[in-house]
């Protein structure tokens, strides 16, 4: 007689969730990196839009002109922490005996080394009177190269009667300060003045040569002109 047994297996249980504890320090370092991420994001975002108010020139500032409100003007830039003590910044109203030391472009943020005290400027204007025929482009800003022609008769002609002294140059890349074109109707062939901007050990000979019986020309430097 055969007997059968019968092979008891153990109930199967059920898993249970377990819900997660605010001490998982997987769900902390979930967070903190969520946290991260945004906190990164908004830096970027407030750098990205970060403006510094700084001094804009209103046209071209030559050697010697005051900065002020008639020749800056207060712009917002983006400017890296690392740029902006390059450039003048509008934190105020500019010192009062403020000047370029330097030629600074028209719309062109003014660097700090750009600007300083009268007392630090080596230079004095000089006007020079130049036919209309002036060079192209003659304009606040640019440079010019200073040639003196000897008259062909008198103190500058040879008394042998041999070939015309030739012209000399007095003065290179002088900075032009301010050109004063003649204006209204009876202006044809009318000469025009250029205030030049001479060095203090090159004054003498400047000075005699404009006041002789030669021509005194303006010669531009290449790149340095405008539209006029």
């Amino acid at each position: 007689m055969t007997s059968t047994s019968t092979l008891e297996l153990p109930a199967p249980v059920a898993a249970r969730l377990r819900r997660p504890s605010w001490r998982d320090p997987r769900l902390l370092a979930g967070i903190a990196l969520v946290a991260a991420s945004v906190a990164l994001g908004s830096w970027v975002v407030s750098s990205a839009r970060a403006t510094t108010p700084v001094y804009v020139a209103r046209g071209a500032l030559t050697p010697g002109e005051a900065v002020g409100p008639d020749t800056v003007v207060v712009r917002e830039v983006p400017l890296p922490a690392a740029e902006a003590d390059r450039y003048l910044v509008a934190d105020g109203r500019p010192a009062p005996d403020l000047v370029a030391l330097r030629v600074v472009g028209d719309g062109e943020l003014v660097p700090r080394a750009a600007v300083g005290d009268p007392a630090d400027l080596d230079l004095r204007p000089v006007p020079v009177v130049v036919a209309d025929a002036q060079p192209h482009g003659l304009v606040a800003g640019a440079q010019v190269d200073l040639w003196f022609g000897p008259a062909a008769e008198g103190a500058g002609a040879d008394p042998g009667g041999g070939e015309p002294e030739p012209p000399r140059l007095l003065a290179k890349a002088l900075t032009v300060a301010e050109v004063d074109r003649p204006e209204g109707t009876f202006t044809v062939g009318a000469a025009t003045t250029v205030h030049v901007l001479v060095p203090t050990e090159d004054l003498a000979k400047v000075l005699a040569a404009t006041t002789s019986d030669g021509t005194v020309s303006l010669v531009l430097v290449p790149g340095t002109g405008g539209s006029s």
